[in-house]
């Protein structure tokens, strides 16, 4: 049988029948071309914002700052530390036992049964830029030989005073006064109420004007953390006049 080859059919111009095409053998409508469209945008990338490989910026690390909780035996140190601080205190209570009858007395009010017998501690961030370290000292005279290393790198100080029993605070204002240390008197006020005003209390502990004295109670996170941002307003002052000097 002989082989049958397909009829060379002429190429039609564009957008011409086709020789071969059914509209061209039996006739009818021609198709329309079909549509062109336009190619798709690549997909969105936003920029980078670093180039490829290298590592995001550094967010800095807050100041710390060292800040003392002082003050007489059973004023309230240990409370205010625990009232501030972000995160659990740490604590060195211990205790009361008959021998601190006659030597350690928290005063008539108090109900006290424990006693601090090295520090405490607990921190609070002011802002992305700052951080206090809060060290709250002994109170009893016979811890005051641990003051001097508590001290150390401290830029202020908190003296935490009752002012029902002012005597007890003498010891701490003189620490301080002779260190050279900036600090702030600030009178708890147990019950709500104090014992006497403000003006009677500082001619009482003989502080001069320049040493801010504020009411504050023990017991309220944000009555606390207005005392520490005074303290903190004295270092930073103080921190200022020397660089200047």
């Amino acid at each position: 049988m002989d082989s049958v080859q397909s009829p060379d059919w002429p190429v039609a111009p564009a957008g011409a029948l086709a020789a071969n095409s059914a509209a061209a053998r039996y006739g009818g409508p021609v198709p329309p071309p079909p549509p062109q469209y336009p190619a798709a945008p690549p997909p969105y990338r936003p920029p980078a914002t670093t180039p490829a490989g290298s590592h995001p910026p550094r967010v800095k690390p807050p100041i710390p700052v060292k800040i003392l909780i002082a003050g007489g035996f059973g004023v309230g140190k240990t409370t205010t530390v625990a009232s501030i601080s972000e995160i659990v205190p740490l604590t060195t209570e211990a205790e009361m036992t008959i021998a601190g009858i006659g030597v350690d007395d928290p005063g008539q009010r108090s109900d006290k049964t424990t006693t601090t017998v090295a520090m405490d501690f607990g921190c609070v961030t002011i802002d992305r830029s700052l951080k206090l370290y809060l060290f709250g000292t002994p109170g009893q005279s016979r811890f005051g030989f641990m003051w001097d290393d508590l001290a150390r790198g401290a830029l202020g100080a908190l003296v935490v005073v009752d002012s029902a029993r002012l005597d007890d605070c003498y010891a701490a204002i003189d620490f301080f006064e002779r260190a050279g240390l900036p600090f702030v008197v600030g009178v708890n006020a147990f019950d709500g109420r104090l014992a006497h005003d403000l003006g009677a209390i500082r001619w009482a502990l003989a502080i001069g004007d320049h040493v801010p004295l504020v009411q504050f109670d023990a017991r309220d996170r944000l009555s606390v953390r207005d005392a520490l941002l005074v303290v903190l307003d004295r270092a930073l002052d103080r921190a200022t006049r020397d660089k200047r000097a």
